[in-house]
Parts: C-alpha cells; structure tokens; sequence
C-alpha cells in the first residue's frame, strides 16, 4: 500500500515555523512559552539580537517569518481566531490572523515593523491594543 504525501501549504510552514522559533528562543534563555507574558520575551529579543553581531544579523526573513507565526499563535491562543493566507505575491509576509472578535491583523509585518524600529514599536503593546479594541 503506497501512502501519498500531503502536500505543505503556507499554515503548514506557519506551524513549523512557530515550533522551530520558540524552541530557538527557548535554548537561547527566551521564554517562549506560547503566553502573552511571552510576547514581552519577543521584544527584549528584538532589542538584544537587533544588532551586528546579534542573532538578527543573519538569516533575518527566516526569523521574521517564524517570530510572526509564533506571535500569530500566541494571539491565536490568547483570543481564538484562524490564520488567513492566500498564494499571492509577498503570501509569507501578508499571511493575517484573522481574530474571533473579528480583528485582523499581519503579524509578520508586526515583526518586520518591531526590528525596524525597536525603540517605538513593540509587540506586547500591539496585545494590549487589541485587548482594549476587543472589550469595546
């Protein structure tokens, strides 16, 4: 009997992404635990790493897209929702977490927004608007 391969699609690579970033994280004193308190060890790694010589120097869209899935599970986690992802152009930047609340939002591109300014963005604060924008 011959078992045929599923074919990877994008929530495939998302969820071996999100694994493989926060064992990562975890071995390199991060915690990652899937936990909103978590989302606070994201950011003190886009402050410490986002430097030339820190782990952000190399490989940086592989991390960026594997951070975005491990951030889009927290939220998945923390509020219930589904990701959304399509086969066009730029999919693995643009892939949404579309949030049972109805709120939508593009974690990659939250990632890529926090190492590009670390200082004015972060990822915890990103939770905390969300919270508020849900309880209204």
């Amino acid at each position: 009997m011959f078992f045929k391969k599923k074919k990877r699609n994008l929530v495939d690579d998302l969820e071996l992404a999100s694994k493989w970033v926060a064992k990562a994280l975890n071995s390199s004193n991060y915690q990652a635990d899937y936990s909103v308190e978590s989302l606070k060890e994201i950011d003190r790694f886009f402050k410490e790493e986002n430097k030339p010589d820190g782990i952000l120097s190399k490989n940086v869209g592989q991390i960026l897209f594997s951070l975005g899935a491990y951030v889009g599970d927290v939220f998945i986690k923390e509020f219930g929702g589904k990701w959304v992802t399509d086969d066009g152009k730029d999919a693995e930047i643009n892939v949404q977490v579309v949030l049972d609340n109805g709120i939508s939002f593009l974690p990659v591109v939250s990632c890529m927004k926090v190492y590009q300014a670390s200082e004015e963005s972060n990822l915890y604060t990103l939770y905390l608007a969300i919270k508020q924008a849900a309880s209204e």
